[in-house]
């Protein structure tokens, strides 16, 4: 059985026995130890196996002291948080309330520091010494991009707000004065008894007291808490139901640990009736559980709130940033330093003016220093040279402010909830069967999945489907994986007769005509007698609830088998395919038909499975009164407590099968038994009752007592199961591939298992060369290390490269990761196309990834289904959850979710080169149309004595990045397609730009800065010169330049649209005529100046001259470098989009086509 079985954290069922203590009720205890990722004082090892080193420990292993716990005195409120108030039963989810909305939300805002430079400026406008627009517009920018943000925040508060009302304000049933009457879930305290029902939800968390059962089982439906929807078992002590029943009265008083985040453990000890009763986490219902097959159940409140243990898991994912916004910071700091020369340059170059004409300020009517409208001669507006030099500079940075692009950001905004918006309702990547579609959980991480170079993968229920399948048996040495069938004795499957009507497995398993024929003739041979306990095993020796559901015929019921591991179902299945169909389990029995014979087994005790042991074991009481201990796991732990000296051959014959089984890819697991004597059985109940009670180290006695117990053991057999690969994976994977994006599988199974699966996903080609590192020491990895890298010392690219695959364990992770052999590890790996990890913990996983990030600029992508997933997509700079079998664990810790592995060849090829290059392209295009417009405001300050006084209309100054070219930005980075997906998807190479950054890098930012220069002098010249000697106002010529630029960034911006629709065309000519509107309203406006400049300006036909003029000069050398560079020096996507245009097939250019981007 591999590592990854019932990894989940199953809970613990419990065990009675007539005239025993109850105690063994409970079950053991399963420990996890909780570690928080990056915790304060806590250092990650990546490479431990265990918590070992983590700085971490379970409570679990360490007695509860008084400052460690709480007393919670039973239906006794008032009492219980008396000393101590503990938080009520109000839930928050939400961030603001109406006096901390605007502070809280302002100061989150500017963490931003862009918005801090805007404010600065801002403020700075408003001084009079300064003030170059008007007060009003220019905190107008800014004040809508607080507003717009504001909006945004407060609905999604306002949703959370009301959420957190309907919650708090349900109702439930509380014990007040021995009856039991509604009370608001906001009002719930600790101390608290409740009742609830079938199919209510738990308000909190509680210990159960008693249930509608006899023995104290409820059924607990988890899927709230981690999207599990298998039924669980929880358990109420048989000290507490004495003494409740349904409408009854109990106290004591339950001393537990402090709130936690460890939702699988619980440690507590409650005293009832002076006697001392331990409990553990199947005593224990969290909030947001919900009661089934149960009629009702009492239990008492011990945390509440934001104190509860779902509330303390509500953290979400780790905050991340795109690094295409981290690259884009690094031009924002050149552009700032760029703005800082601008400045520079007219505050020196004014105060060289002012030192040369300091004898003509008093008179010279363009600066007018003195003032003679009062009666005494006076400065006007004049503070010495120094200050104008130093307010010269302030105004500078005002005039030229949006050279840092404030709109840059709502527009990143904006872009990715479009580009979100389509990846959710995209066909391609919604699953049917589960009706689930692609989920965007975090908006700024888009255009990183169009340059993702490593994908590491998990493989249960990530690659493979996590529904299991039986497939063989080896029982008794004998291998039955012969002739199988879809029927039983020829007909629909195995049924047992109940009551007149008939009852059926509700799945069907194909079986093996020899082991059922074998099976069927009873249980008097040898042969017989260990077909009858390896299925008695498989059918006994696990948690699974039987739950019985109707048809459509009356007579004919099927049986649904719940349970929290997919192997245990698949081999409870299989039982009840062969004709041992479990029937009914309480905590204290199980019934299982057997061929027809209904038999009774007492559940004398039971071990639950855990990481160490990699076991479970079970003790029943047979209906021939002896008493047998079943055990099942992991061969490489049963195979130490199985004795090889009574089936020597059975053993050498079973671990054959074994490598057989793992060598075509199924999961195995090893069952075997004993009977118990009398003193024995005695002496185990002993020992499992005083461990049970302890309060100190009582997982490592419970652990201790399971080991003595688990030895001896004659070997029954052992099962293959299948854990069939998801559709299109190996499809997946060769285009991911071809991508050259490198795949790494991460997993918790045995290696054999992991390289069939390989080989079936098409990760490994039976051309590869593999390197296996299986090591127990430091040296031996070492030594392993070097060798492999002598074996491969120039497979560094190309077809070398191609050809090898590093398979490694995770013992030998142990020794590597965190030393000095990580950078032999990290060298060896870069040389190998694939790399498959086995046998690894979920530290492990997180290590491997940061092993990559931390040595290389290369993305990296991480994708799983279940909790041990969870570090690994967090470390990632992109993680993507799969919406599976194993919870919601994963999901919630991702930035994106999605029900299969085979969506993200759409999401990366499709979505993320889309993605990619619209944002790579906004971001330039936003630098662009932003200088153009600062450069023309800088060069008619050279002409004006660098007084910063503006031609252009403060106005339009301010609307030309709201109105007059913001749109046509937001739509083309939503909308534009450089390529139609199906060449995205035939031709995987073609995601390769993003991968090397070909849309945005240095030399391109440079291109685009002296593209800009140029244009910016074209748009300023040319009118400077056809208007020079005339008498043009400056209001006039001023709206000539601004009509100038955003024609030319709106025409700009469409010669680069590659694909046309209305949105796109009503968006760039909309802006334009949006443009002319304005500024014909502008100068309609009587007390504005420049009244009606723009009509007489338009009269005169040297204006639409330079108009012209202006445009094709700008554009010209644009246009002759693109067509010179896509004729001569094509890019493959130019030459797919080429392809696309005119219809051709791209193969019957293959010989232009250089497709392998690796060679490039």
């Amino acid at each position: 059985m591999s590592t990854e079985m019932n990894s989940d954290g199953s809970n613990k069922s419990g065990s009675s026995h007539k005239g025993m203590s109850s105690s063994l009720r409970a079950g053991s205890i399963k420990e996890v130890g909780f570690i928080e990722l990056g915790s304060k004082g806590v250092s990650v090892k990546y490479g431990s196996s265990q918590s070992k080193g983590s700085g971490s420990m379970s409570m679990s292993q360490r007695e509860i002291s008084d400052q460690d716990s709480r007393l919670v005195y039973v239906n006794d409120p008032f009492k219980t948080n008396e000393s101590l108030e503990f938080a009520s039963n109000s839930i928050r989810t939400s961030k603001y309330s109406v006096l901390t909305f605007l502070p809280r939300n302002l100061f989150e805002q500017f963490h931003r520091v862009a918005y801090v430079y805007f404010l600065i400026i801002a403020v700075l406008n408003q001084l009079p010494q300064l003030a170059v627009f008007g007060r009003f517009a220019s905190i107008l920018p800014l004040s809508m991009v607080l507003l717009v943000t504001a909006i945004k925040d407060a609905y999604e508060d306002w949703r959370r707000h009301r959420s957190d009302r309907i919650e708090n304000n349900r109702l439930s049933s509380v014990l007040v004065n021995n009856t039991y009457e509604p009370k608001k879930w906001k009002d719930i305290q600790v101390g608290d008894v409740i009742k609830f029902s079938a199919n209510e939800t738990i308000p909190c968390d509680i210990v159960l007291l008693s249930t509608s059962d006899p023995t104290g089982v409820a059924y607990i439906q988890t899927i709230n808490l981690d999207g599990e929807s298998n039924l669980k078992t929880r358990y109420a002590k048989q000290e507490t139901i004495s003494r409740t029943n349904e409408d009854g009265f109990i106290s004591g008083v339950i001393r537990c640990e402090k709130p936690n985040r460890n939702i699988y453990g619980f440690l507590a000890a409650m005293e009832i009736d002076q006697k001392r009763v331990s409990l553990g986490p199947s005593n224990i219902v969290l909030r947001g559980c919900v009661l089934k097959n149960t009629s009702w159940a009492v239990g008492v409140v011990v945390y509440t709130g934001m104190e509860t243990k779902v509330m303390l898991n509500n953290s979400g994912a780790q905050s991340k940033r795109s690094h295409l916004e981290a690259r884009m910071n690094r031009e924002i700091i050149f552009l700032s330093f760029f703005l800082v020369g601008l400045c520079s340059i007219v505050s020196i170059c004014a105060a060289i003016w002012l030192r040369r004409h300091r004898d003509e300020l008093d008179i010279m009517p363009f600066y007018r220093r003195k003032d003679y409208s009062g009666g005494d001669e006076d400065n006007y507006k004049y503070y010495g040279w120094g200050l104008e030099i130093f307010f010269t500079f302030l105004m500078a940075v005002i005039v030229y402010q949006i050279m840092i692009p404030i709109a840059l950001y709502i527009s990143m905004e904006l872009v990715r909830v479009g580009q979100a918006f389509f990846m959710i309702r995209d066909d391609n990547m919604y699953h049917e069967p589960t009706e689930s579609r692609f989920q965007c959980r975090a908006l700024n991480m888009n255009e990183d999945l169009g340059q993702v170079k490593y994908v590491f993968s998990d493989k249960t229920g990530t690659l493979t489907e996590n529904k299991m399948e039986f497939q063989y048996a080896s029982i008794a040495g004998v291998d039955y994986g012969g002739e199988k069938t879809d029927y039983y004795e020829e007909q629909s499957g195995y049924y047992a007769e109940v009551d007149g009507g008939v009852l059926r497995p509700k799945m069907k398993v194909r079986v093996d005509r020899e082991l059922v024929r074998l099976s069927q003739a009873g249980s008097d041979t040898k042969t017989g007698k260990q077909i009858y306990d390896f299925f008695l095993a498989l059918a006994a020796c696990n948690t699974i609830v039987p739950i019985v559901e109707e048809t459509s015929v009356p007579t004919e019921k099927l049986i649904d088998y719940q349970g929290e591991s997919p192997d245990e179902q698949a081999l409870v299945y299989a039982a009840a395919a062969y004709g041992y169909m479990l029937v009914e389990r309480t905590s204290g029995h199980i019934v299982i038909d057997i061929h027809g014979d209904r038999q009774r087994f007492n559940v004398l005790g039971m071990h639950e499975f855990d990481s160490e042991r990699k076991r479970m074991s079970v003790i029943l009481g047979c209906p021939d009164s002896t008493v047998k201990v079943f055990v099942k796991g992991a061969d490489t732990t049963m195979f130490n407590v199985i004795d090889e000296s009574m089936n020597p051959e059975v053993v050498k014959a079973t671990e054959a099968h074994l490598h057989a089984y793992s060598s075509v890819g199924l999961r195995t697991l090893v069952v075997g038994m004993r009977g118990l004597s009398a003193r024995e059985f005695e002496e185990w109940r002993s020992s499992y009752e005083s461990a049970t009670n302890a309060l100190m180290g009582r997982a490592r006695l419970l652990r201790k007592v399971a080991i003595n117990l688990e030895t001896d053991l004659s070997i029954l057999g052992a099962s293959g199961i299948e854990d069939k690969l998801q559709q299109g994976v190996p499809e997946a994977i060769e285009s991911l591939r071809m991508a050259n994006i490198k795949v790494w599988v991460l997993t918790g199974d045995k290696q054999e298992t992991a390289i069939s699966i390989g080989y079936s996903s098409k990760l490994l080609t039976s051309n590869m060369k593999q390197i296996i590192i299986n090591n127990n020491s430091m040296e031996s990895c070492e030594r392993s290390l070097k060798e492999a890298l002598k074996l491969s010392p120039n497979a560094t690219s190309g077809d070398d490269a191609s050809s090898l695959a590093l398979i490694i364990d995770g013992t030998s992770l142990v020794h590597i990761l965190d030393s000095k052999l990580e950078d032999k590890l990290f060298e060896l790996s870069s040389r190998c196309a694939v790399v498959l990890c086995c046998r690894v913990a979920p530290l492990q996983k997180a290590g491997i990834v940061m092993l990559i990030r931390k040595r290389t600029d290369d993305l990296t992508l991480a994708i799983g289904d279940g909790a041990n997933d969870v570090s690994m997509i967090q470390k990632a700079d992109v993680g993507v959850g799969i919406s599976g079998q194993e919870g919601r664990q994963a999901v919630m810790a991702s930035d994106f979710a999605m029900a299969q592995f085979r969506f993200l060849v759409p999401l990366l090829l499709v979505h993320g080169h889309w993605n990619y290059q619209r944002m790579a392209y906004m971001l330039l295009y936003n630098f662009y149309r932003n200088a153009i417009f600062v450069l023309v405001l800088f060069w008619y300050a050279l002409f004006t004595a660098f007084t910063l006084s503006t031609a252009i209309n403060e106005w339009s100054s301010v609307l030309y990045s709201v109105i007059y070219t913001s749109v046509p930005t937001i739509v083309v980075g939503i909308l534009d397609k450089d390529l139609d997906r199906t060449s995205l998807m035939r031709y995987p190479q073609l995601y390769a730009p993003g991968q090397k950054q070909e849309s945005y890098n240095g030399l391109l930012f440079w291109l685009t800065v002296a593209d800009t220069l140029w244009q910016s002098m074209v748009a300023f010249f040319v009118p400077l010169i056809a208007y020079w000697k005339t008498d043009v106002d400056g209001s006039s010529i001023g709206d000539l330049w601004t009509l100038a630029v955003v024609f030319l960034v709106n025409l700009h911006l469409a010669m680069d649209v590659v694909t046309w629709n209305w949105i796109i065309h009503a968006s760039i000519w909309g802006s334009i005529v949006a443009t002319i509107i304005c500024v014909i309203i502008i100068d309609a406006i009587p007390i504005l100046p420049g009244y009606w400049a723009i009509f007489n300006l338009a009269s005169d036909s040297r204006f639409w001259f330079c108009l012209i003029g202006i445009i094709v000069a700008s554009l010209l050398p644009r246009f002759v470098i693109k067509t010179l560079v896509q004729h001569f020096r094509p890019s493959d996507i130019q030459i797919a989009g080429e392809a696309e245009k005119y219809g051709h097939l791209l193969e019957s250019r293959s010989s232009d086509i250089e497709m392998n981007q690796t060679e490039r």
